[in-house]
């Protein structure tokens, strides 16, 4: 096949293979950029949070009242909740990884440090660590004589005990030369002794993702009235049994007591993960709807050229041009126009991608993608092109020529 003729044809048509052109330019570099941020938030949402998940549950709770001894109302309720079938362990926490409330601080190495080192998320409750089925890397857990109650510290009757825990990605930041243990960090002013090491756990809340495994765990006792809930490791299979069974024991310790919220852990995970499960469907039809657009102006373009062209078709059959020539013709042309295209486009995908990464601080386009969208913009325009190709290999060369 000549491309010289081809292009030739392609010139006397130059507005409306401009358009095309465009077209496809517009479509890879909205596509590739489309495909490469769907995969990165399907990444992002597979992120794992350091927890046994299928085993926890947390129900919040709300008191109506002042209570005085919140102390022994709380440890009363976590030895009722741990007498339910399938419960395993249970405990007042603050949080949970990818929950929606966050307590952070900054760890620095020095006293008199003022920036931080890193920001980290802080997980507080009593064993709150073996409740949600974190896995200990090296060190130990704290000990019992180590909690405290948090509104206790808060209102300096105790001293918080200088014990913590950072999860790996926290350590390994802080301290590059791998030996953590017993090395001191500082958390406002207070000295802190590292006495363990966890091998992932993710923060709650929102905030820079190349952050979200930085966190801590301080020896604090919490109680529900802090903003805090009750967080049990059940059996497997029974999460939903054991929140109708635990809502009701706490209702009947304290008839007053206001249920708020029962959750199962892949609800927490499910609500914190919605926006980007919505951005990627969002994303895939932007996808779809492009490519069928293009699809749709190709075979348009190429239906109303075979119409146009009949008399040249019917000349080149009665010349001796087989089907195979005519139909091999229109797909070169397609070839020539989508080649131009995603020549375009790929500089324009690059160029988006820039953008994006100055605006919203994506991540740079990896270039796999360019030649990936390329195959699919040219398969699609082989498909798109091969109907009308067909209809003009298929006119007889006397029709042709007597049209």
């Amino acid at each position: 096949m000549q491309i010289g003729p081809i292009l030739s044809t392609l010139r006397r048509h130059r507005f409306t293979c401009t358009l095309l052109v465009l077209q496809i330019a517009l479509t890879c570099a909205i596509v590739c950029n489309a495909v490469f941020l769907v995969r990165d938030r399907l990444a992002w949402m597979d992120t794992p949070s350091g927890v046994d998940e299928e085993r926890l549950v947390r129900i919040e709770v709300g008191d109506i009242g002042i209570h005085t001894d919140m102390h022994a109302r709380t440890l009363a309720d976590l030895a009722a909740l741990r007498e339910i079938p399938g419960v395993e362990d249970a405990t007042v926490a603050n949080s949970v990884p990818f929950g929606d409330r966050s307590w952070n601080s900054g760890v620095g190495l020095q006293r008199d440090q003022h920036v931080s080192s890193l920001n980290t998320g802080n997980f507080y409750g009593e064993r709150i660590g073996e409740v949600m089925g974190v896995q200990l890397a090296e060190g130990r857990w704290f000990r019992p004589d180590e909690y405290r109650w948090m509104d206790d510290v808060v209102s300096a009757k105790v001293k918080v005990a200088p014990s913590i825990i950072l999860s790996k990605d926290a350590a390994d930041r802080l301290f590059p030369d791998g030996h953590p243990i017993g090395r001191s960090v500082f958390v406002g002013d207070n000295e802190m002794r590292v006495v363990g090491v966890v091998k992932r756990l993710s923060r709650a809340g929102g905030g820079d993702r190349g952050q979200a495994a930085f966190s801590t765990m301080v020896p604090l006792r919490e109680y529900p009235a802090m903003g805090a809930a009750f967080l049990l490791r059940v059996k497997p299979g029974e999460a939903d049994r054991v929140l109708t069974a635990a809502a009701a024991k706490l209702r009947q310790l304290d008839p007053r007591r206001v249920v708020t919220g029962k959750q199962r852990y892949s609800d927490i995970r499910d609500a914190y993960f919605a926006s980007d499960r919505a951005m990627a469907v969002l994303l895939v039809g932007v996808c779809i709807a492009l490519l069928t657009v293009t699809a749709l102006g190709i075979v348009g373009l190429a239906s109303f050229w075979v119409g146009q062209r009949r008399r040249q078709i019917g000349v080149r059959r009665a010349l001796g041009a087989r089907r195979v020539d005519v139909l091999r013709y229109f797909q070169t042309e397609n070839f020539l126009l989508a080649s131009i295209g995603i020549g375009v486009g790929m500089v324009l995908a690059y160029g988006i991608n820039l953008l994006l990464m100055w605006q919203y601080e994506v991540p740079r386009l990896p270039l796999v993608y360019l030649p990936a969208g390329a195959i699919i913009l040219w398969l699609l325009g082989q498909a798109a092109v091969l109907a009308p190709a067909l209809r003009a290999a298929a006119v007889p060369p006397v029709v042709a020529t007597r049209g």
